[in-house]
C-alpha cells in the first residue's frame, strides 16, 4: 500500500457550469448565464474551503465530462485530479464513486457545491469523525437534504431510491445507516441554494445576473 492509501478522501461533485445546463431552478430569478457564474463561483469556494486543510487527497468528481475549461482551471489552481462521474443518474454516480474510492482509501467524505456558507472547520469536523472511527458522518442541510456525507465503507441501500431533490433526503438516510446499524454524527446544519426563494438566505451574495 502506497502513502496515498493511507490517506482520507475528499470527493467534490460537480456540473460544469454551462448557461442553462446548470442550476436551473435559479434561471428565473438570475438567469441563465447568472446561474451559470454562480454555479462556478460555488465550485471555486468550496475548492478553496477544502484547500485550507492538509494531508487529504481531494478529486473533483465531473459531469457530463472531464473537458470543460473551468473545471480543468480548477484542477491547475487547486492541483487536485479531475475524475468523470459515471451513472445513469445522482444515486449510481454516488455509489461508484464511494466504491471506486474507498478501495484505495480508509474513508472518503463526498461534497456538493451548494454550500455557499460552508466553513472549512464543517470539513474538518467530518474528518476527526472520520479519524475517530465513525462510520458515517453527514452534514444536514435546512431545506432536508445534506451538503457532506463521509463513509468509511458504503453499501447501496444508502443511495437507492432517496427521495432527490425533496425535504426528506437526510431522513431517509439517516434511517437508513440506523438500519445497517452503523454509527454516524452530523456537522453543523447549513443552507443550500438551489432555489429562488433560497437567495435570501445569503444577502452577502454578489449580483450574478
Amino acid at each position: 500500500m502506497n502513502a496515498l492509501q493511507y490517506k482520507g478522501s475528499i470527493m467534490v461533485f460537480a456540473r460544469a457550469p454551462i448557461p442553462g445546463k446548470t442550476k436551473t431552478r435559479l434561471i428565473p430569478a438570475l438567469g441563465k448565464k447568472g446561474s451559470a457564474r454562480l454555479h462556478a463561483s460555488l465550485i471555486d469556494q468550496t475548492l478553496s474551503r477544502i484547500q485550507a486543510i492538509g494531508d487529504v487527497n481531494t478529486t473533483l468528481w465531473c459531469t457530463p465530462s472531464t473537458e470543460d475549461l473551468f473545471l480543468q482551471s480548477c484542477a491547475e489552481r487547486y492541483g487536485i485530479t479531475l475524475k468523470v462521474q459515471s451513472g445513469h443518474d445522482l444515486s449510481s454516480r454516488m455509489q461508484h464513486a464511494f466504491e471506486t474510492t474507498l478501495r484505495s482509501a480508509p474513508w472518503t467524505i463526498i461534497l456538493g457545491t451548494d454550500c455557499p456558507d460552508l466553513e472549512t472547520s464543517d470539513v474538518q469536523q467530518a474528518i476527526d469523525a472520520m479519524h475517530n472511527g465513525a462510520d458515517a458522518v453527514a452534514g444536514p442541510a435546512f431545506d432536508g437534504g445534506y451538503y457532506l456525507l463521509g463513509l468509511r465503507r458504503t453499501s447501496a441501500s444508502l443511495f437507492r431510491q432517496i427521495p432527490w431533490g425533496t425535504g426528506e433526503v437526510w431522513e431517509v438516510t439517516r434511517d437508513r445507516l440506523e438500519q445497517l446499524g452503523w454509527s454516524y454524527t452530523t456537522t453543523t446544519w447549513r443552507h443550500d441554494l438551489d432555489r429562488p426563494e433560497d437567495l435570501g438566505n445569503f444577502p452577502d451574495l454578489p449580483d450574478f445576473r
